[in-house]
């Protein structure tokens, strides 16, 4: 199958096709499956990365470094105070640089416009590993654990509740209209998603056979869904908003009382870190349900895929 995506960007799904999503989704599957065997090939082998992170993370850091290991290819981390936009030097002096050593970037930053000038200065790919509006990389790992669950993502319907504003539900807007899946967000008026976000999603779904939904009602939101998503309350860089937050997304909370409302085989999933009792209970997050390490997992397979195609076609 002849690939698209080789020497290109992804900052956000929407940069994706749905037929472009399925073959990430399937390279990562024959990843896992090679991995697993102990016949995955290196084929990443002389390849560099660029890892920077202005952000902290776990999650996106260990399965990046990772990935590029199980890949041959090698990781190049820059993170905190030493991070390759630290010094005061212009962005594009930075990026000028650095294409002169690796072959992809991968940043996890807070601007979309600032990853927008990298990319456009770049001639090497760069990966979204997290921005204020979108959150790419968890999205193909969600979408490949859900596809692992149910076998298919087309007709299914995700239900996501809390913050509408936030990278998450964009992504998931995205993610379900391009995939053909029904979303539902069950937020309050003033948490809604960015409504260029949301016209865009409800334009790509007019083309797969997704429906889009935003409604107030968390229960409507839930009803008969097959996946309940929530994310935290508060993402970094917002903690001094976190009381009001807490105080105004409270009925939006995911318990057993909302799991009710959804199918009775419906999974539960969040990206993590989770503050317990807050966006979700203990008894929902630690229940059969539940997929938050497994989707936790699919990190890695997910973007060990990404890297593949973008780097290696």
């Amino acid at each position: 199958m002849n690939n698209t995506l080789k020497g290109c960007d992804l900052l956000k799904l929407a940069d994706l096709s749905g037929d472009q999503i399925e073959s990430l989704l399937d390279t990562a599957s024959r990843i896992k499956e090679e991995k697993a065997s102990g016949t995955l090939a290196p084929v990443l082998a002389g390849k560099a990365v660029g890892i920077i992170m202005q952000k902290p993370s776990l999650r996106t850091r260990v399965s990046f470094e990772v990935a590029c290991g199980m890949l041959g290819a090698q990781p190049i981390v820059l993170e905190g105070k030493d991070n390759a936009f630290s010094r005061g030097e212009s962005a594009k002096d930075t990026v000028g640089t650095l294409e002169g050593y690796l072959d992809a970037l991968v940043i996890r930053t807070f601007s979309d416009d600032f990853l927008a000038q990298i990319a456009a200065d770049a001639s090497i790919p760069v990966i979204n590993a997290l921005t204020d509006g979108y959150h790419p990389c968890q999205g193909l790992a969600d979408l490949l654990t859900i596809r692992e669950h149910f076998s298919t993502l087309a007709g299914l319907t995700l239900a996501y509740v809390g913050d509408g504003s936030n990278n998450m539900a964009h992504t998931y807007l995205e993610a379900g209209a391009l995939t053909g899946m029904h979303v539902r967000l069950g937020v309050p008026a003033d948490y809604r998603p960015d409504p260029a976000v949301l016209d865009d999603a409800q334009r790509i779904a007019q083309t797969s056979g997704s429906t889009i939904q935003v409604t107030a009602d968390v229960v409507a939101a839930v009803g008969g869904a097959d996946i309940v998503v929530t994310d935290s309350w508060a993402s970094m860089g917002q903690e001094d908003e976190h009381d009001r937050r807490v105080a105004d997304l409270s009925a939006y909370r995911v318990d057993a009382a909302l799991m009710t409302h959804a199918d009775a085989g419906a999974i539960f999933m969040h990206c993590l870190p989770a503050h317990r009792g807050e966006e979700v209970t203990d008894e929902v997050i630690d229940s059969p349900a539940s997929h938050v390490y497994h989707e936790a997992a699919n990190r890695l397979y997910a973007q060990a895929a990404l890297l593949q195609e973008v780097l290696a076609g």
